[in-house]
Order: C-alpha cells, then sequence, then structure tokens
C-alpha cells in the first residue's frame, strides 16, 4: 500500500504519528493514541518507545483493526519508565482503568473473597473476607466466588466449631448462644472448653485450610477410637460424623489438587472470533473454584498475545501464586514473569504441564473452557435474537446498541436512590452503572425522583458514544409522562425510544405491560424469549436501584450512631472513620483500639467504648 493511495483519514493519522517519533527517544514507556475528542483509542507500552510507535507509521504492515485505529489517531501521550517491565504493569493498570476500545479487555471488576482467621481476642473466629487482606490473621483463598466461601466456612463450623460471632457479644457473653447448642460453636466465650483446647480446634481448622486434611482426619480417627474404647459413644459418634463430612468434602472435589499444589490453572480456547479464558484456583492442593472470562476484541490478535494480556490484566491487583499453569504460553513469558515476581515480592513461574497429573488437569481445564465458551455463545446467539425482536417490537430502525435502564428505591420517602443500568450486545455493562442520591424531590414522591434522575443524566448530555438507543423505565403511564416531558424539554426525546415497563395483574411477572408515547398499552405472551429478556434488563435494574439504596441506609444509620456519641466533632469523627472504615466497626472496637486514634485519648476511648456498651457514660 503506497502513501499515494492511502484513505484520507489513515495519511492524516500517519502523519500526526511521524512527527511524535522524531521527538521520541528509545527509552522504554507507555503510550496512549487517543482520537480527536480525547478518547483514548489504545493503550501499548514498548521497550523502545521510538522503535514501537515509528511501527504505526507502516499501514502495509498492521491488520485493519489497527489501521482503523491510526486513522482514528489525532494524538499521543506518552510516559517513560525505567524499564520495560515498569511499563508493563503500568500499561495492564491503565488498560484496567481507561477501557481503550482497541485494547484486548478483560472485564473483570470483582474482587475476590478469602476466608479470614481473625485473632482479636485471643479466641480466633472464622468469617468471609472481601478486599485486599490487611488485618491481622490468617488469610486462605482466594476463592472464585463467595458461595465457595461459604460452603468452606459452613464445614469449618460443622466439624471444626469454630466461633464466627462479633468480639463484643464474645466478651458480654454469659450464657452460650445457639451456635453451641446446634454444635457449630464450642463456646470458648463461657469457658466451655479452655483456650488449649479451642487451639487445637483453630490448628485443625488451618491445616484443613492447608491441605492437611488427611492429617486432620487421623487425629479424628484416634479420638474416635479411643472415646468407643471408654465407651464415650457419644463423643465417638461426635468424631465418627466429623469424618464423614470431611470426606464427603474431598470426594465432591472431584479433582486431585494435591498434583497441582498451589498454583492457578489457566487454560484459553477460540471459536467464532469470541475467546474464553477459564481460571481455577488452587491453594495447598485443594480447588477453591473456578471462573470464566471473555476477554473482548481478541479478532486479528494472536494466541500468545491474548493470553499474555489476560495475565497481566488479572493479576495486576490480585493474589499470585508461585506457579501458573497454562495451556498456551503468553508471548513476552518471560518479561511477564520478571513482572508478576516484582509485585508479589516472590518467584512466579509460567509453564504448560506437558504430562502427568497436571497435563489431565489442564485438559479438564481447557474442556471447561470449551463448555463455557459454548453456552456463552449460545447465550450472546439468543441476545442477539431478543435485540432484533425488541427493534422490531418498539418500532427502532436497528437492534439498540446501548440500553439504559431505570428504576428507583427508598424505604418511606428516606435515603432516596435512582438506579441506572446499562446493556448492549455483550450483556451488562457494569462499569457504566449509576446511581443517583436524591436531592430535590419529595419524600415518596416517585415520580419527581424520576424527573430528577432524568434530568441529571440528560441534562448536560449530547449524542456521543454514550447516548443510549433505548431507554426502559420501571414504572407505568404516570413514570413514562414524565420522562417523556423531560426529554423534550432537554430537545433530545425524538433521538430515542422510550418505553416502561409496569407490572400486570397482581404483578405476577409475565404479565407486565408496556408504555410508550403514541402507542396504545400492549402486552407480550407469558413465556415469550423477548418478553424475558426484557424481565432480565428490568430486574437487574431493581437489584442495583435496591443495593443502592440499602448501601445508602446503612451508612445513614452508622453515620448517625456516631453523631450520638458526646464528644466527638466532626474532626475526631472523620478521624475513626478513616482509621475503622465504618461507624460498625468503630462501635466494635476494644478501648485499646479505639486510644490508637490519632485524637481520642485513653479517657474519651473509655467513654466511646461506654456509650455502645452500657448506653450510659
Amino acid at each position: 500500500m503506497s502513501d499515494l493511495k492511502l484513505p484520507a483519514r489513515l495519511q492524516q493519522g500517519i502523519d500526526m504519528i511521524k512527527g511524535e517519533v522524531s521527538r521520541l527517544t528509545d527509552s522504554s514507556g507507555v503510550y496512549r493514541m487517543l482520537s480527536e475528542k480525547g478518547d483514548v483509542l489504545y493503550v501499548g507500552k514498548a521497550k523502545s518507545l521510538k522503535k514501537r510507535v515509528a511501527n504505526y507509521t507502516q499501514p502495509n504492515r498492521l491488520p485493519h483493526r489497527l489501521q482503523r485505529m491510526v486513522s482514528e489517531t489525532r494524538k499521543m501521550e506518552f510516559i517513560l519508565t525505567r524499564t520495560e517491565v515498569e511499563a508493563l504493569l503500568l500499561e495492564a493498570n491503565l488498560i484496567k482503568t481507561l477501557n481503550p476500545i482497541y485494547n484486548v479487555l478483560l472485564k473483570d471488576d470483582k474482587s475476590y473473597p478469602y476466608i479470614h482467621l481473625a485473632d482479636t481476642i485471643g479466641f480466633p473466629k472464622v468469617v468471609r473476607f472481601r478486599g485486599k487482606p490487611d488485618k491481622d490473621g490468617d488469610y486462605f483463598g482466594p476463592f472464585a466466588s463467595g458461595y465457595a466461601v461459604y460452603e468452606t466456612i459452613e464445614t469449618i463450623q460443622r466439624v471444626f466449631q469454630l466461633r464466627n460471632c462479633k468480639d463484643t457479644d464474645f466478651v458480654t457473653r454469659k450464657t452460650p448462644c445457639l451456635q453451641y447448642h446446634i454444635k457449630r460453636c464450642t463456646a470458648p466465650c463461657v469457658a466451655k472448653v479452655t483456650a488449649e483446647q479451642y487451639a487445637q480446634q483453630v490448628k485443625d481448622t488451618k491445616d484443613f485450610l492447608t491441605g492437611k486434611s488427611r492429617d486432620v482426619q487421623d487425629r479424628l480417627q484416634l479420638k474416635m477410637v479411643e472415646a468407643s474404647e471408654r465407651q464415650a459413644f457419644e463423643q465417638a459418634a461426635f468424631y465418627r460424623d466429623r469424618i464423614k463430612i470431611l470426606t464427603s468434602v474431598q470426594s465432591r472435589q472431584g479433582i486431585d489438587g494435591y498434583a497441582v499444589g498451589d498454583a492457578d490453572m489457566v487454560a484459553m480456547t477460540k471459536d467464532k472470533g469470541q475467546v474464553c479464558i477459564q481460571i481455577f484456583f488452587f491453594r495447598n492442593g485443594q480447588s477453591y473454584g473456578n471462573r470464566s472470562f471473555f476477554p473482548t476484541h481478541t479478532d486479528e490478535v494472536g494466541d500468545g498475545e491474548i493470553m499474555a494480556t489476560f495475565l497481566a490484566q488479572f493479576y495486576a491487583d490480585k493474589h499470585i501464586p508461585s506457579e501458573i499453569l497454562v495451556n498456551i504460553l503468553p508471548s513476552e513469558k518471560d518479561l511477564i514473569e520478571e513482572a508478576l515476581s516484582n509485585i508479589s515480592d516472590h518467584k512466579v513461574s509460567i509453564l504448560v504441564p506437558q504430562r502427568g497429573k497436571r497435563k489431565d488437569i489442564m485438559d479438564m481445564v481447557a474442556g471447561n473452557a470449551r463448555e463455557a465458551l459454548q453456552r456463552h455463545l449460545l447465550q450472546k446467539q439468543n441476545d442477539d435474537a431478543a435485540l432484533g425482536k425488541i427493534a422490531e417490537l418498539f418500532g427502532m430502525e436497528r437492534p439498540p446498541e446501548r440500553i439504559e435502564i431505570y428504576d428507583n428505591s427508598h424505604t418511606g420517602g428516606t435515603n432516596m436512590v435512582g438506579g441506572m443500568v446499562v446493556a448492549g450486545r455483550d450483556g451488562f455493562i457494569k462499569r457504566a452503572y449509576r446511581k443517583f442520591n436524591i436531592r430535590e424531590a419529595s419524600a415518596s414522591d416517585d415520580y419527581g425522583m424520576m424527573r430528577e434522575v432524568m434530568r441529571r443524566r440528560f441534562g448536560k448530555i449530547e449524542t456521543d458514544e454514550n447516548f443510549p438507543d433505548l431507554l426502559l423505565i420501571d414504572g407505568g403511564a404516570g413514570q413514562l409522562t414524565v420522562v417523556h416531558e423531560e426529554l423534550v424539554a432537554h430537545g433530545i426525546f425524538d433521538k430515542l425510544t422510550v418505553v416502561a415497563i409496569s407490572k400486570g395483574e397482581d404483578r405476577n411477572a409475565g404479565r407486565e405491560k408496556f408504555h410508550m408515547v403514541g402507542r396504545d398499552v400492549f402486552q407480550l405472551p407469558l413465556h415469550d424469549p423477548t418478553l424475558q429478556y426484557l424481565e432480565r434488563l428490568r430486574d437487574e435494574a431493581h437489584r442495583f436501584a435496591i443495593g443502592s439504596h440499602r448501601i445508602r441506609r446503612n451508612k445513614s444509620i452508622e453515620i448517625s450512631i456516631l453523631n450520638d456519641v458526646p464528644g466527638i466533632g466532626g474532626a475526631r469523627k472523620k478521624a475513626l472513620l478513616l482509621h475503622f472504615g465504618s461507624a460498625k466497626s468503630v462501635q466494635d472496637a476494644t478501648v485499646e483500639d479505639l486510644s490508637k486514634v490519632k485524637g481520642i485519648s485513653k479517657d474519651l476511648a473509655k467513654k466511646i467504648y461506654g456509650f455502645f456498651h452500657s448506653g450510659t457514660i
């Protein structure tokens, strides 16, 4: 392709890039390619910025995807780094933050849960923890899901009977709670066990969580035999039941995790232009669950590059095991190993299992990836069909690319919140969700709440890539009228399609009524696939709005708790919240913990503790 035959926009992009190349050095770093509007199109890293960026001035060597990107590029920005490893880590973080449309994107906005043995008063408790493990105690994980954590904690309580109560309940308890009576706790709070006996329970729990279940079972078996020989048959039955539970847990795993040890197994598969990456978490020989990922923008990108991008983005903010086992080696493997080793403070190896049990397990993980991808493709096919039917149903010229769904939530007119969720061809776009804390509408004024949400969403917006094709409103004719009036006032009602969905007779799912300006109210047949798709969108908006409302309500309750404590002004309240994270944690804190906060003296700490635990000062 000669310069004379290049399209004008492509030539314009190349000319701009050539100007940047002339000013660049051979330093390592990260570059960003920006559109005319300033949107980030692509983030890349380079050992030599000058050489890497110069490649974009040779369009005949670029795939079509990158030619399109160069055509849209009107500006570049650069960050110099000391090493290529730093550039790789910075690139991964920027991609996750900026979501450039031409990068391979990993859609993973979740934090992963851990089991936390929290030791604050000498008798550790077992709790679920999500976030950065930065509190005292032992952590086990990450687990793939909250359900996997729930199952494991339930096993711990049934077998090892560790407490899960609040520290404040523990120190004030006079009689055993229900957990003791249903044999889920040994009640150390009222000295039903000694500190030494409870320490053994904790040790058994740690052994179980670190893959030493066989040792635990052997100890339980000895205790069962000893109890039987003493004719303490009830106690022997107790140990027998615990052994059965542990055996059942091991059989449910169905995977010989001991062959894997402490590693993540990552398998990738492709079909019909879509990629699925399946990851299994193994810790101390136990499977902590698995998750599937479907990276976007993977067309015209090699398998090794996709795997490299996944690993860099996924582990940028997560626990990194010493080994990552893959079915496809990432490009620049040595560089990624060095980068992950640097941020984890231990050596990280990326390996492809070649034989034995590890190879068999990797084949199983890859099989899971293929099955997950087929389910994903089928769901996407169904969703595409539903979008086509929606366009036909609502009289749209083409299937909607961006759907925004709105719902409001409040309790008796307090803590009012409006929720907006977004969906498109690839499902829900969670990073685009928004909540609106209602400030102007009066209590329980549902129409006023919807009017305020519309005004704040569309008051300053222009028709750009974030402009919706379709608005779905949870409500009836009244909500539709309010939305219509507000959008007309902003001159944008004719630029989109608006539909209100109200509950039908007896508020039963499947009997929803649809309201549109200029059309009679209509319904869809029960079990209609398009109706089910629309219900799914509506239910997600409902879930998000209620969740946002609960967070605001709980925060309001917590703040009001601190407002009632004498001797705490704004500065001290802020210091307490910053130190403990929430008012509830302040309420649960000991005098010693409270006195560690800047500005809180020992005497004031005693007053705060007394306020929460006796109701007097």
